[in-house]
């Protein structure tokens, strides 16, 4: 067992995870786990500035900071609270990133472009990290760019235990939907927890942020079908992808997508849909909008985090995170199985 207790630190990005996870940790070691107190504020050139009040010295950090929309912010504020706690002598620091910023520029699609979540990978790792924590990457090839141990968790065990819960006595009726070819791995993995069968919806585009056509592969006729994803942006190819599986023949369409960037117009667009009900986690905060949109539902993501943090500090495996079972009583009381 590690000598220091592990030590959480927030950024602004999403205080009210962070907060969360700090709750159950408490319960989790029976014992006040709090927030280390620090001030993140920006001078009148919104240059950024960080303070840690309380000792850090031979602690292990967890900085909790996803690096959504404003992400260069969210992003420098990660790196100059690395940078705070490396001079203040912390032992070990984890950067929790429940979103990662930057993941979908992670090749070259065109001549002269960058792969900037290679060098946002390099920037975080040379500030000083240790280890990263993050939760489905959009692409597992980032794992790789960087030098450190890196934990990419999966929301697709919470997604099939929150499915078993409210489509009790329906299960037989589902059907799992990628809503592009290059997110079948992800679809295929949550249809084969939940037991159902897979679909694609095959879509075409003349240029970037325009849909020529799309096309369901598999037959979708009377069944619930459930649109999975790794992140909604501005939600314009899961509406239409919701519209044309309604027009092929599902009874329902649901969403479960991880993170809800929720850009632009994607709150009035998921209101008007034909998406029964979208549902996202809480790796990016929301605000009211997307809280008092009547069909969109966020699941916590905190008892997930808070647990990895745990067997991180103590030396034991998240791998055994990937498992439903293994969440089952990590979310006790929020769903019952039976």
């Amino acid at each position: 067992m590690p000598q220091t207790e592990p030590q959480l630190i927030s950024g602004n990005a999403n205080m009210s995870l962070a907060k969360a996870i700090a709750r159950r940790m408490s319960v989790h070691r029976g014992m006040s786990v709090g927030l280390v107190d620090a001030r993140i504020e920006r001078f009148n050139d919104q240059e950024i500035f960080v303070e840690v009040f309380e000792n850090v010295r031979g602690e292990d950090m967890y900085i909790i900071q996803p690096t959504s929309n404003p992400a260069n912010d969210n992003l420098m504020e990660l790196l100059i609270m690395t940078d705070a706690l490396r001079r203040s002598s912390a032992a070990r620091i984890t950067a929790v990133i429940p979103y990662f910023g930057y993941a979908r520029q992670d090749r070259r699609a065109k001549a002269r472009t960058p792969i900037s979540a290679k060098l946002v990978a390099n920037l975080i790792t040379r500030a000083g990290v240790d280890r990263v924590l993050t939760l489905d990457l959009h692409a597992a090839q980032i794992q790789g760019f960087f030098d450190i141990p890196v934990d990419n968790l999966y929301a697709s065990p919470v997604f099939a235990l929150d499915i078993e819960h409210n489509f009790k006595g329906h299960m037989h009726e589902l059907m799992v939907v990628s809503p592009d070819v290059g997110g079948v791995a992800r679809a295929r993995e949550l249809a084969k927890r939940i037991n159902a069968p897979l679909a694609i919806v095959d879509k075409r585009r003349e240029k970037v942020g325009e849909i020529a056509g799309m096309t369901v592969i598999g037959d979708v006729t009377g069944k619930k079908c459930l649109i999975v994803d790794d992140m909604c942006d501005t939600a314009g190819t899961l509406c239409k992808a919701a519209e044309v599986l309604m027009e092929a023949g599902a009874t329902e369409v649901h969403s479960y997508i991880t993170h809800g960037v929720m850009s632009g117009p994607a709150v009035e667009r998921i209101r008007n849909s034909a998406m029964k009900s979208l549902v996202i986690t809480d790796s990016i905060e929301q605000g009211d909008k997307v809280k008092e949109a009547p069909n969109i539902r966020i699941v916590p993501t905190a008892p997930m985090f808070a647990q990895a943090i745990l067997n991180i500090w103590n030396g034991t495996s998240v791998s055994s995170l990937f498992e439903t079972e293994t969440l089952v009583p990590i979310y006790e009381g929020m769903y019952q199985r039976g």
